[in-house]
């Protein structure tokens, strides 16, 4: 991840998200919100374990994998219901919330942060009239903009590794409805549904992978590390923010508890 790994896809996005969500943005700003500088926030928005439906088996391809826990359909029915994700969307974040929790429970993540992520990266992998799929992946691939180093780009080259990703032999791109830059897929990437292959371009590897990021280096999102560990995703003030207030809107829609 980078400040400016998919500035043009994140801009893009904020203005289709209307004005409805940079009021709430403005008002949390002007607020003082549960921001400092540097940017923190106290707590993250909801930290609620969606239900489960039993244990599946999860792991990479060679290995024993592990025993994780599925979540409840008729949870994530309800939550689509009530906020207008895509089932997919809702279950591949419900699922790493989880799967998170069984691994690495001191994170405490919340399924909202990632909803929270996703709606700013991609719309949960709609943007530009795309449909989210049932098996997680978007009816076209999701590109962020060519990082050439053009003003509020990096410059990143690609890789024949990094080409497979985006088809691009010059310059890398990120990747998928949570937008990740190749290099930093290659670190992080995740099996999110026990299918055997790690996808950024599948909302159910991305959205593990981008659990995996945030509880690096010991964060616990229920404390002042949730607004680091956002920031350390985009560097950006602005998009901490805009996370943030996305994730409190799912939160509101869906009540606690649920």
């Amino acid at each position: 991840m980078s400040p400016t790994r998919s500035a043009g896809l994140y801009v893009a996005l904020l203005a289709a998200l209307g004005i409805a969500l940079i009021a709430a943005t403005a008002a949390i700003s002007k607020q003082g919100g549960p921001f400092q500088d540097p940017v923190v926030a106290t707590s993250q928005p909801q930290y609620d374990a969606p239900p489960t439906a039993g244990r599946v088996r999860a792991g990479t391809p060679g290995t024993d994998g592990i025993r994780a826990s599925l979540v409840d359909p008729a949870w994530v029915r309800k939550v689509a219901t009530s906020t207008g994700l895509p089932e997919a969307a809702v279950r591949a974040y419900g699922h790493a919330t989880l799967r998170l929790g069984e691994e690495q429970p001191g994170c405490r993540l919340g399924w909202t942060t990632l909803a929270g992520i996703g709606s700013i990266e991609s719309g949960h992998g709609t943007i530009g009239g795309r449909r989210l799929g049932s098996d997680g992946r978007s009816s076209s691939p999701i590109l962020g903009p060519a990082l050439d180093g053009r003003p509020g780009f990096a410059a990143i080259r690609s890789t024949p590794e990094s080409t497979t990703w985006h088809g691009d032999a010059t310059w890398d791109h990120a990747v998928g409805p949570l937008q990740f830059i190749p290099s930093t897929w290659s670190k992080w990437a995740a099996d999110g549904d026990g299918d055997g292959s790690s996808d950024p371009n599948d909302i159910d590897d991305a959205a593990y992978a981008a659990g995996r990021y945030l509880c690096a280096d010991g964060h616990r999102l229920d404390s002042d590390d949730w607004g680091r560990a956002i920031f350390s995703y985009n560097h950006s003030d602005d998009y901490v923010r805009a996370v943030h207030s996305a994730a409190v809107t799912y939160a509101a829609r869906v009540g606690s508890g649920s």
